[in-house]
């Protein structure tokens, strides 16, 4: 009788106990969905990528070039494939700022604390692109942890040192305002990225899934994502890539060596 008795209780135990590890493995997953989320956004009839991250949860970090061979890694897959061979998944990737001709960042570029490339604020230079649309900016994450987009002459009224950091321009969005230099129904249409901090911990990022103009971009960030101060990243060859999702943005045959990304690595199991 008491073997009879003790078998569905076994059974109930170790169902308990397969039920208890699903529901972890499920929050697990959820946390890291809430840590690194990735949603289709459609506005003004156009389709955006946009990504949102808790940097109390993950670490955004800055990349150019492998620490041990001083070779650019160019692409995010080789990024990617580096944190690889390093056992990091890479969760998320983005190309940072503008960079000149011989593929180095054309503005500030602070990797871990090391600024590589010093603030750039000289004005209205045509071979700089939409570097040269005023003001352009940074957006910098601090060694804190806090992150935030700044026009370039505020970041250096400052004076703070960054952990990490890009400049790009132009603004799209100046507090709580869109850059006055845009035009409504321009005809300039370029796949664009950008990035705001909404509050110091959370981070998103936007990528056109199609050719956009500045104005309906800057203000996807204004009206749809609440950005009070955004930063344009790069146009025509912007791509992010997603764990899970591949990647989003520019077709790769647009796609040129970049001169910086942003990732996100989380640690692999062994």
């Amino acid at each position: 009788m008491s073997i009879a008795s003790d078998r569905p209780s076994s059974r109930l135990r170790l169902s308990l106990c397969w039920l208890l590890l699903a529901l972890a493995l499920v929050a697990g997953c959820d946390r890291q969905a809430q840590a690194v989320s990735s949603k289709e956004q459609v506005f003004d009839n156009q389709n955006f990528r946009v990504v949102s991250i808790d940097l109390k949860r993950e670490t955004l970090s800055l990349h150019w070039k492998d620490p041990e061979s001083g070779e650019a890694f160019g692409t995010i897959n080789a990024l990617r494939q580096w944190g690889m061979t390093h056992n990091r998944r890479m969760l998320f990737a983005a190309n940072a700022g503008i960079y000149d001709r011989q593929f180095a960042p054309l503005g500030l570029y602070v990797e871990n604390g090391k600024t590589t490339v010093p603030l750039n604020l000289s004005h209205g230079n045509p071979a700089s692109g939409n570097f040269s649309l005023l003001p352009n900016g940074v957006f910098a994450i601090y060694p804190d942890g806090h992150a935030a987009v700044q026009t370039s002459t505020a970041f250096k009224a400052a004076g703070k040192p960054t952990q990490w950091a890009s400049q790009s321009g132009p603004m799209l969005v100046i507090d709580g305002k869109l850059n006055d230099q845009f035009i409504d129904d321009s005809n300039s249409l370029k796949w664009r990225s950008g990035v705001c901090a909404k509050t110091p911990h959370h981070v998103v990022f936007a990528v056109s899934e199609a050719p956009v103009n500045f104005h309906t971009f800057a203000r996807l960030f204004k009206e749809e994502l609440g950005c009070r101060d955004a930063l344009y990243l790069d146009g025509t060859i912007s791509q992010f890539y997603v764990d899970g999702e591949g990647y989003a943005g520019a077709p790769t045959f647009m796609v040129k060596p970049y001169a910086g990304i942003f990732a996100v690595f989380s640690q692999t199991t062994p």
